[in-house]
């Protein structure tokens, strides 16, 4: 594994900043047509795997993570989005709880510390809200707390580097468990958004992403060029840990806010779905945005409306630039045998959204 003192320590924003700045391409350019969805026919290229349950449960997530864990040994982080104090729709804390307690007895729970002002913003509050929101089974480790660190960018336009938290190169396998739904900024949030803001550190990595250098308004980066800074930090953090990263996504509870909201967050529409797994991030994402067109026009307006609105669909389209995996896939029923399904199946009858 990749040792800590392979990578430059970044103490000083200013300093990091403007090194990074030095190292990007020269006046990049966005990509285009994030607000466009491509249906599967219109697709090229090879099909990943990705599995499915409609079972969301501890048992489900158990089920899921395990078709998926093959190359996951040695120090493991669980990168998990664990929310402002009191959100409403994270991933239950006893499902985790039951998943890492059967399948990752020894990981550690990872994350960062915030950008804006809020629960997470410091260590000492980012602590007290994983204590009032239950994270309390298994530590807890806040890979910022001490210091930050940069890993390469490899074939990106906007960074050559990425500032994240200095301890996620202690970790020789990462599991991205992931509660997929919307997005303010990204239009949806899924494996890709968890980890391409979620690893970056909370002073250097997030502004890098979000904010024109010397802008006022730290969230002056939007659409297609936001969705390509972040699919880049996404890409570092994925190459660092190479065939040890795997993925699993969780439709439930899906507002079109991210749970930085908390309780502030638009009220749920989208009917729950299931659990997805993959060791492809791409196809992972493709196919939660796939099931998301799939439902009834009366069921997705809301999403739909926000993926398309801040055009958030360039995520999918640039991962697939970076050659991070395959927008087509074999989605594989869980509960009925293994079974190949496609994303108009796996919707097929959904409950209107009731919350618990």
């Amino acid at each position: 594994m990749l040792m800590c003192s392979m990578f430059a320590a970044c103490t000083n924003y200013e300093q990091t900043t403007n090194d990074n700045m030095e190292q990007t391409v020269n006046n990049p350019i966005p990509g285009t047509d994030g607000n466009k969805y491509v249906p599967y026919e219109q697709r090229t290229g090879n099909e990943s795997v990705v599995y499915f349950t409609r079972s969301l449960s501890a048992e489900g997530l158990i089920k899921a993570y395990e078709q998926v864990c093959e190359n996951i040994s040695g120090r493991v982080g669980v990168k998990l989005h664990t929310g402002e104090q009191n959100g409403p729709n994270i991933i239950p804390r006893e499902w985790v709880k039951e998943l890492m307690q059967k399948d990752l007895p020894d990981a550690n729970i990872i994350e960062t510390n915030t950008y804006y002002e809020g629960d997470r913003y410091t260590t000492e509050q980012h602590r007290k809200t994983l204590e009032v929101n239950g994270w309390t089974f298994c530590p807890v480790d806040i890979m910022d707390e001490q210091d930050t660190t940069t890993i390469p960018v490899v074939g990106g336009k906007w960074f050559k580097k990425m500032a994240v938290g200095s301890h996620l190169v202690n970790y020789d396998a990462m599991v991205a468990l992931t509660h997929f739904k919307g997005h303010t900024m990204g239009g949806f949030g899924g494996s890709n958004k968890n980890i391409g803001i979620g690893c970056a550190d909370g002073r250097i990595g997030k502004a890098w992403i979000h904010t024109v250098k010397g802008s006022d308004d730290q969230w002056s980066i939007a659409e297609e060029e936001f969705m390509e800074r972040m699919t880049e930090s996404t890409k570092a953090t994925i190459d660092f840990f190479g065939k040890k990263v795997t993925y699993v996504n969780v439709m439930r509870n899906m507002s079109v806010s991210c749970d930085c909201e908390g309780l502030a967050a638009e009220p749920v529409v989208t009917p729950d779905v299931g659990i997805l797994s993959s060791t492809d991030i791409l196809a992972i994402d493709q196919a939660c945005v796939d099931l998301i067109y799939a439902m009834t026009a009366e069921e997705h307006h809301d999403m739909v409306e926000r993926i398309e609105s801040r055009h958030g669909l360039r995520q999918l389209s640039y991962m697939k630039e970076l050659g991070m995996g395959n927008n087509r896939y074999i989605l594989i029923d869980l509960d009925n045998d293994g079974k190949r399904i496609t994303a108009a199946e796996a919707v097929k009858g959904l409950k209107p959204f009731v919350a618990k």
